[in-house]
């Protein structure tokens, strides 16, 4: 799964991305220092994994992990092809959800491409370029569609959803923002729409802002935004996440404390990015390895066994599933059994977040 992150030139995605998967993009004070985009793949935090070895004391640990793509800045006219436009506009289909950093701090130093401060107005550049993008889009779909409609009635369906997308973005509107019944949602399937893809906005503070970020009126500026298209916001110094991503885990830790966080932003965002896209977690756990397994939400145990190994999915026969905490509180496997905590789930189970798991099979 790939999140991108996008922003104006010059607001703080760049050193973000850095921050998050150390991977030591270039960073400049000038536009488009970033042409091809940078990619890189992060571990999704996880403190049951961390409890889970030291219980076990594996020989391996293995995280989820989700995949970021720094993804080139963005001026007025990219659906045109202005400035690095098109490519822009090719790296943003690639992805499966979108992390768009805002900047909500003042500094005479940092050059802002449009020269000040202002970001709603920032929001309203990238998201026009990917509705005018999305209403050609459906320009030429609903042409097709009408074309078919005179020989397949079927097409009346996808012809009304994409009228109905119309009217929101030429309302200036994502396609997120509406709602849609399981039927459209299949039809959307294949239409590769940019705004229909999940958002997630990150407002960059200062470290003066930290403590209480919604203060600051430009972050309540972007909560007030993000509510209208049912997305979300976290805010964060980039800065001060550069420095504790450069720290060791005690130094990082203390850094944390004199700040009065819990965690450090970065966490935070990594975590939401995961559940933006509708992912989570079951859990292996033994001495060879404890392992995370991502799965899309609603997955039934047959094929989460999938994610593990082909076989197991075909030869299924039932599923020994503990919850984690249960597990935790028992402190041993054989304890949890013997409370009667492990069960025995068959092929309609769906799991849940966390959920231990031993899949029985036979091929």
């Amino acid at each position: 799964m790939k999140i991108g992150i996008v922003g104006l030139p010059n607001v703080g995605k760049s050193t973000m991305f850095n921050s998050i998967t150390k991977a030591g993009a270039e960073c400049a004070n000038y536009p488009f220092c970033i042409i091809e985009p940078n990619v890189g793949v992060v571990a999704v935090p996880d403190e049951r994994i961390d409890k889970l070895a030291e219980m076990y004391k594996p020989e391996k640990v293995t995280k989820a992990v989700i995949e970021f793509v720094d993804i080139a800045g963005l001026v007025k006219g990219a659906s045109k092809g202005e400035g690095l436009g098109n490519k822009f506009l090719s790296h943003i289909r690639e992805v499966d959800s979108i992390v768009e950093v805002v900047r909500c701090f003042e500094d005479q130093n940092i050059v802002h491409v449009d020269g000040s401060i202002n970001p709603i107005r920032d929001i309203e550049t990238i998201n026009f370029e990917l509705i005018f993008a999305d209403i050609e889009t459906i320009e030429k779909r609903l042409d097709k569609a009408k074309k078919m409609l005179k020989s397949d009635k079927k097409y009346q369906a996808e012809i009304d959803l994409l009228e109905k997308i119309k009217t929101q973005l030429e309302a200036g509107k994502p396609a997120r923002s509406l709602e849609y019944n399981d039927e459209e949602k299949e039809i959307l399937k294949d239409m590769f729409l940019l705004t229909i893809k999940p958002i997630l906005y990150i407002a960059n503070v200062s470290e003066e802002d930290l403590e209480n970020p919604y203060n600051n009126q430009y972050v309540k500026q972007v909560e007030e935004y993000a509510k209208q298209e049912n997305a979300e916001i976290i805010p964060l110094c980039v800065k001060v996440e550069e420095e504790l991503a450069s720290l060791e885990d005690d130094d990082k830790k203390e850094m944390l404390e004199a700040l009065g966080l819990e965690e450090s932003g970065l966490n935070k965002l990594i975590k939401k990015s995961y559940d933006l896209l509708g992912l989570m977690s079951f859990l292996t756990a033994g001495e060879p390895e404890v392992r995370a397994w991502t799965i899309k939400k609603g997955t039934k145990a047959p094929q989460a066994a999938g994610k593990i190994h082909s076989d197991i999915e075909r030869g299924f026969i039932k599923a020994d599933v503990v919850s984690y905490n249960d597990l935790i509180k028992e402190g041993t496997m054989q304890a949890a059994r013997e409370k009667g905590l492990v069960r025995s789930e068959g092929k309609e189970y769906i799991m849940q977040d966390g959920d231990i798991v031993l899949f029985k099979f036979n091929v």
